[in-house]
């Protein structure tokens, strides 16, 4: 097909049409009422920070537009929304930095982000953004904390927790990572403050259980259960000498112990304030117990740590199992927050009780195991179930977070916000630099803090905790089914229509935060019968990161951020879409290589000139060419939903090969090939199928099937060489046996010419290619 629009490819004017005329037409929307079944997309929405998209967000972006426009095409009504998780400490971290308020540095990024999605020709329902810092949309992350509240799944607690040196606020578990903060990688410590809490414990059980409900991939799955941390023991009460007070031990190995030689309980086990009187060396206990807090849980639990303890002079403890007296110790590695804060230790078969009873002279003996139930039930001990995660932290000191609606009040205590007055919108204040006091600066906003009780009308003091950034994005997903509604988070029956989301790409590092609390929020919020699924995501997947040329990860105190714009800009959105997912396997991590990316791009201008040799003649058929169309739907279709993509790049590539090696190619192939195309790069595959003579957009067309029975019907040409020089050609059946094709062949009088009786030595076979026969 000869056509001047054939002759240059010009990425910029192409892919700015398509992108308005796509954002005119709505091609993308979702609909809230179709006979389609639905399908719902979705990926982790960007926190929008001051460097904007770089090329690790494209990746997974791209990963999930391509599924969900492969889902369209095959006639479903798809939702695939779009949104800024916007609060958080780097944003007000950026602005304490440059002076430039968080509202205005918000509005600023999002409006970039915004602008670099659209320029990848990404098919988000705009309709459906939603931003967190919007008192729209946190009016509803108030609503919700209320409403664990009143169900005391909310509470207020003194105790110690992880500290931020660098950020002064308290953090999660799960935000420390090697005693730093997961944010901003300053150094953390310990603190007893008092904070809001959320009692995800509550919810342990089915977290860990319900994750045979849903398809996560096996790594995700692992890493949920294991944060969760389930095991199954025994409570076994050890009695103190002399004195009625027992203390009881949690142990998965209740078959152990007779041979449990002593006892060890966290420094901080309540039960020492009781029995302090009768330990002779308190002070060298207390004073151990005071080295202990200032230690971090990674610290105390460390494989290869040097075993500290301090034994409990005066008392001894009695094995209920054999009356033997045993010594009790306090060490830090028994924490009280697992299980019962003290353990047996046996050192016969526990590595860490070993090496400890080695340093303090203990004796280690090694008896016969004992059936589990039995010794304990024979002792009165109880089988029971428990979990290494910990409840939620989740009040910050912070300014830039969602106020939590909650009012200090000396004589009613705390009162809820009552649900008429929410939002609790969070001022616009000068001062937002954290305080040295450790308070929110909301606290010093005193025209803000001062309000009336809602119940007892008497001058009261608001909340200045702000949630923290997992807040809002705990629930976003439901947010996107009615983004703008007034009277309620979503509505009942839309809810009911779109959950749970069928598909949800994300990152690794995610998995034991953000997709754990928002499993958790999602299960209350059934429990209150306000959504309809037990699970909020059917599948989840994830993607590895892009990282820089040189191997590490992208950051710009590093200076090897790959922007998109440039790589937009000067090669096209389709060429960085290609060259990402051709990269290398999806869920690894894959080093940057700018040269690679003009490879993608030379794929793309193929693709181009491949549409002069189009025939428009219908009758014109390569029965060749339509069985390698038809294997490679299946292998690309197979590819894309296994999110093999990289293989699925290089499948069309090897059919671009074929194109490049006919004279023409049949309309029905090329259109067949721009449509497997179209997922991938929307932009160049539109612009031809419009050339094609094409009414209606591409993105609207049906996936094409694999047609099982293609190759009955399906003849070749084949190349016949005799000494490797071509004697003849012949027309065969695609994908005879080697052997069918050889004795069809050697029965051929033209080939019989040139053999000339000889001995056959050797047959070499190219499948359906070629056939040269040694003589």
């Amino acid at each position: 097909m000869k056509d001047s629009k054939i002759n240059n490819y010009d990425h910029k004017k192409i892919e700015t049409k398509w992108q308005k005329r796509w954002e005119k037409s709505g091609i993308y929307k979702a609909l809230d009422k179709s006979k389609k079944p639905k399908f719902y997309s979705l990926i982790e929405f960007p926190y929008p920070s001051g460097d904007g998209l770089h090329v690790g967000h494209i990746r997974s972006n791209t990963a999930m537009d391509i599924i969900s426009r492969k889902r369209r095409m095959e006639g479903y009504n798809v939702l695939y929304p779009i949104g800024w998780d916007a609060f958080g400490l780097p944003t007000e971290n950026y602005a304490i930095k440059t002076g430039i308020h968080p509202i205005k540095i918000t509005k600023q990024n999002t409006d970039t982000f915004r602008r670099q999605l659209k320029s990848c020709g990404f098919s988000f329902d705009w309709d459906r953004e939603v931003n967190t810092t919007d008192p729209g949309y946190y009016k509803w992350t108030q609503w919700i904390f209320l409403q664990l509240l009143k169900n005391g799944l909310a509470y207020k607690k003194k105790m110690p927790i992880n500290w931020c040196l660098s950020c002064k606020i308290g953090l999660a578990n799960e935000e420390v990572i090697d005693n730093h903060c997961e944010r901003c990688g300053g150094e953390t410590d310990k603190r007893e403050k008092e904070q809001w809490m959320l009692a995800i414990t509550k919810y342990a059980e089915k977290l860990d259980k319900d994750l045979d409900l849903v398809d996560y991939t096996p790594n995700i799955k692992l890493q949920q259960r294991n944060w969760i941390g389930r095991s199954e023991g025994a409570e076994i009460d050890f009695k103190i000498r002399g004195n009625p007070e027992s203390i009881t031990v949690f142990t998965t190995r209740a078959d152990t112990i007779f041979g449990a030689t002593y006892l060890v309980l966290a420094p901080d086990h309540p039960i020492l304030v009781s029995l302090k009187s009768k330990i002779l060396n308190w002070q060298e206990v207390g004073s151990y117990g005071l080295e202990t807090k200032k230690k971090t849980e990674v610290e105390r639990t460390s494989e290869g740590k040097e075993k500290t303890g301090v034994e409990l002079k005066g008392i001894k403890a009695i094995n209920p199992a054999n009356q033997r007296e045993i010594p009790i110790f306090v060490a830090d590695y028994v924490l009280s927050h697992y299980g019962t804060g003290a353990i047996m230790a046996v050192p016969a078969h526990d590595k860490r009780d070993k090496e400890f009873a080695e340093k303090f002279g203990l004796s280690i003996v090694d008896e016969p195991f004992v059936n589990a139930e039995e010794i304990t039930r024979k002792v009165g001990g109880k089988i029971t179930i428990n979990y290494k995660l910990r409840d939620w932290v989740f009040s910050r000191q912070r300014y830039w977070g969602e106020p939590i609606p909650v009012i200090n009040c000396e004589t009613c205590g705390l009162v809820s916000v009552p649900e008429k007055d929410l939002p609790v919108k969070l001022p616009n204040i000068k001062n937002y630099k954290p305080t040295d006091t450790g308070e929110s600066p909301l606290a010093l906003v005193e025209s803000w803090v001062r309000v009336r009780c809602p119940k007892c009308k008497e001058w009261a003091k608001r909340e200045t905790d702000t949630m923290p950034n997992w807040a809002g994005s705990s629930w976003y997903y439901l947010r996107y089914i009615d983004a703008k509604n007034k009277k309620a988070f979503a509505d009942s029956k839309k809810l009911k229509s779109w959950l749970p989301v069928d598909w949800y790409n994300g990152g690794m590092e995610h998995v034991t935060l953000h997709l754990l609390y928002s499993r958790f929020w999602h299960k209350f919020l059934y429990d209150q019968k306000l959504v309809p699924t037990k699970e909020p995501y059917k599948k989840r997947t994830a993607h590895g990161f892009v990282l820089a040329p040189d191997g590490q990860k992208m950051s710009k105190s590093k200076g090897n951020v790959i922007n998109p714009d440039s790589i937009v800009k000067l090669l096209g959105a389709d060429t960085l879409r290609v060259y990402e997912m051709f990269m290398g396997p999806f869920a690894d991590a894959i080093s940057w290589n700018t040269e690679s990316v003009a490879g993608s791009r030379r794929f793309i201008e193929r693709v181009w000139r491949a549409a002069e040799k189009v025939s428009g003649n219908k009758k014109e058929k390569n029965d060749e060419l339509e069985y390698l169309v038809n294997n490679t739907v299946k292998k690309v279709s197979d590819d894309y939903e296994g999110m093999k993509f990289n293989t699925a790049v290089s499948a069309m590539m090897i059919l671009l090969n074929e194109f490049d090696r006919v004279e023409f190619i049949p309309k029905s192939c090329f259109e067949t090939f721009l449509i497997l195309l179209a997922p991938l790069a929307p932009h160049v595959t539109e612009e031809l199928w419009e050339t094609l003579g094409n009414k209606k957009s591409i993105h609207f067309s049906l996936w094409p099937k694999y047609k099982l029975d293609h190759k009955k019907n399906c003849k070749i040409k084949i190349v016949i060489q005799v000494n490797s020089k071509v004697r003849d050609m012949a027309e065969v059946a695609m994908d005879l046996s080697d052997e069918e094709l050889k004795v069809l062949v050697l029965q051929r009088e033209n080939v019989n010419k040139w053999i000339n009786g000889q001995a056959v030595k050797k047959v070499f076979i190219v499948k359906n290619r070629l056939i040269n026969i040694v003589i």
